[in-house]
C-alpha cells in the first residue's frame, strides 16, 4: 500500500513538472523546420545512390 502511495506521489510529480515544462515554452515556437522542397529526380538519385542501384527512371 505504501509503495502505490509513493509511485502515485512520484507520477503525480512527474505530471506536474512536465507540464510546468510544456506551459513554458512560447506559443511562437516552431519545434521542427521543415527543408526547402526538393526536386523527386534528385532524391531519387541520392537514395539509389545509397541503395547501390541505378535509378528505375
Amino acid at each position: 500500500m505504501i509503495r502505490l502511495l509513493i509511485a502515485g506521489a512520484i507520477v503525480y510529480v512527474a505530471y506536474r513538472v512536465a507540464r510546468k515544462v510544456i506551459d513554458e515554452v512560447p506559443d511562437d515556437f516552431d519545434p521542427l523546420l521543415l527543408p526547402p522542397p526538393e526536386d523527386d529526380r534528385e532524391a531519387l538519385r541520392r537514395q539509389s545512390a545509397r541503395m547501390g542501384v541505378e535509378p528505375g527512371r
